[in-house]
């Protein structure tokens, strides 16, 4: 798809994940009906039969010490074969700003937690649920240009991404309207490292120099024609 094309989608998917994240934090602070929901399916899950060994290593794929090492070795890996730095360091910053949002988001919607967690509000949106997205999304765009099965990797780090937002849920450590919130921010995040990793697309690799053009042949000068001689 030409990146032309490409624009008005990803312009689209922004307002999209704006207006998803606007509609849920007005629910989740207003006591809405959405809310309630929430509440009744988190509730659910979390009563239900499914293992809780393995909903907790979902659970645990957004750790810090999981997530973090993940992003590491796809930005040291992508930097050491194209020597760009700017794909790489997009990444790491769209990482970073991952608790810069969240946190102070915590804080002002100061929503409590599902019953068992102790301490005071601060639980929506989910950062476990948002470091999953944007480190396992942040590998899969610094890795495609370098792979042949770029769909199957977003595939599995979809995968991943929703495992974990079901962990989260299934272990009581947040409510489903967590979980998704934190999904529209780090898809936003997505988008725009998009955009600054495909800059590799349009800027020749500095390990591929360019071949020298071949010097171009001095025409020949024509000769000239004999007068004819009169009959």
């Amino acid at each position: 798809m030409p990146p032309s094309s490409r624009k008005p989608h990803a312009a689209s998917l922004c307002v999209l994940l704006s207006v998803l994240f606007a509609l849920f934090t007005w629910q989740v602070v207003a006591d809405g009906p959405l809310r309630r929901l929430d509440e009744r399916v988190g509730s659910a899950l979390r009563n239900g039969g499914f293992p809780r060994g393995l909903a907790e290593f979902f659970a645990d794929l957004g750790n810090v010490a999981v997530a973090v090492p993940v992003l590491a070795v796809a930005i040291v890996w992508t930097y050491g074969r194209t020597r760009r730095r700017r794909p790489p360091l997009a990444a790491a910053l769209a990482l970073a700003l991952v608790p810069a949002l969240i946190a102070p988001l915590k804080a002002l919607i100061d929503r409590p937690g599902p019953p068992g967690m102790d301490g005071p509000g601060g639980f929506y949106p989910s950062g476990h649920a948002a470091t999953t997205v944007v480190a396992f999304g942040a590998t899969a765009l610094l890795l495609l240009p370098h792979t042949r099965f770029g769909r199957q990797m977003f595939a599995f780090c979809a995968l991943l991404v929703a495992a974990n937002g079901f962990g989260l849920v299934r272990q009581g450590y947040h409510w489903p309207l967590d979980v998704l919130a934190s999904w529209c921010l780090g898809g936003l995040l997505l988008i725009a490292l998009a955009f600054l990793v495909r800059e590799r697309d349009r800027t020749p690799q500095p390990n591929q120099p360019q071949q020298p053009q071949q010097p171009q042949q001095p025409q020949q000068p024509q000769q000239p024609q004999q007068p004819q001689q009169p009959a």
